[in-house]
């Protein structure tokens, strides 16, 4: 049985808890206040707005001092148990999360000083959309933590897919601003930068929610065990190298990993290859080439192989924490020569890719014994 606390420190206990709260809160505000005036800055090229919201970053950064300090005395004058506990370490991860988010603004304002100067001709109200879908769920994400509202929490959640899609979206628009020419190379890296850095602010209220959630619940949801693993593998046209590696991996049939293929653009498959991957048992005569932005639930990639300089371009169009792998193999639709040379170039490829595929996915299962594929 729980000894009930005296009224004098349950009173000190809740006090502390208040100044905790407010102080969240008013870090939270200050994030708000920077994406909203660092969104206004963008669409204006104001370098001056730009200039406040970088200023601004300081205090953001002070409050979490301020904050880290109150969280440690919290726990050493108090030793809380249960739902106290639960409180100030949620409280704690927040104040991370916050100071992460006036970090993107920060970003996003030293985008927009490098934007200044720029002669643009696209809709800056394409970045708004995103970001007024991404500072709302960070304001509820705060509210749920603040109200004890697991609702809410789950609610604002239920969003990301929302986001994700208008981020998707903006990046192929980017891509296709830049082929028109409308959209000068410069200002292609600072404007992908101001996505993802919205985006961003989205996995912050995310990672907000679950801490609320833990602190009213007891539910620890983060990092659940991966139930799968989908590897891209990316070319130019997506209709020779990238084809072959996915044909050789699904042949492979390794469980938990999952492949696709796609290209910067999509052209006409080639037609030695797929009567070369015939003869290997691999038919890929159903196949249409796609381009990245065609790709079902592309945020689910884990790994893209990209096998020229090239197609390094189609990374707007991926998640930010994607991992990035260079697999320089000649492409054998382009080799020259007689009917001979053409087969060993096919040949060499279809035995390089191979070996790539086996080393990266038994690096990713890690268990010698789990590969169950069968033999080149």
């Amino acid at each position: 049985m729980t000894t009930p606390m005296p009224p004098h420190l349950e009173a000190a206990l809740q006090q502390d808890i208040n100044i905790i709260r407010t102080k969240v809160l008013e870090m939270a505000r200050l994030d708000e206040r920077a994406l909203s005036r660092v969104m206004d800055a963008l669409i204006r090229r104001d370098r001056q707005i730009a200039y406040a919201v970088i200023l601004q970053d300081q205090y953001i950064d002070e409050l979490e001092t301020e904050l880290d300090k109150l969280c440690l005395e919290f726990i050493l004058r108090h030793q809380p148990a249960a739902g106290h506990l639960r409180f100030v370490y949620a409280a704690s991860k927040i104040v991370k999360e916050l100071e992460r988010i006036g970090d993107y603004a920060e970003s996003i304002g030293r985008q927009v000083l490098q934007l200044s100067s720029m002669e643009l001709d696209v809709p800056m109200e394409r970045f708004a959309e995103l970001a007024n879908q991404a500072t709302p769920m960070l304001h509820n994400a705060v509210r749920s933590f603040m109200e004890r509202n697991p609702d809410l929490a789950r609610t604002t959640m239920a969003n990301e897919p929302h986001v994700r899609q208008i981020r998707d979206s903006l990046s192929a628009e980017m891509v296709e601003w830049r082929y028109q020419q409308r959209l000068p190379l410069e200002a292609l890296g600072p404007l992908v930068t101001v996505a993802r850095r919205f985006e961003r602010v989205m996995e912050q209220a995310m990672n907000i929610c679950e801490e609320a959630l833990y602190s009213v619940t007891g539910e620890y949801i983060k990092h659940k065990p991966r139930r799968g693993f989908t590897i891209l593998f990316a070319d130019d046209t997506n209709t020779c190298v990238s084809l072959m590696a996915e044909g050789i991996a699904k042949r492979f049939g390794y469980r938990h990993l999952s492949f696709t293929s796609a290209g910067a653009e999509a052209g006409v498959i080639d037609p030695q290859t797929i009567r070369f991957l015939e003869e290997k048992g691999i038919d890929i005569s159903t196949y249409t080439a796609k381009t990245v932005s065609k790709i079902p639930n592309r945020d689910g990639v884990q790994v893209v192989v990209v096998f020229n300089k090239e197609t390094e371009k189609i990374y707007p169009l991926l998640p930010p924490k994607i991992l990035k792998l260079e697999w320089f193999v000649p492409d054998p639709s382009k080799a020259s020569g007689g009917p001979s040379e053409v087969r060993a170039a096919f040949e060499k490829t279809y035995d390089t890719l191979g070996n790539h595929i086996r080393d990266l996915a038994q690096a990713i299962l890690d268990d010698d014994k789990d590969p169950s594929h069968e033999s080149l």
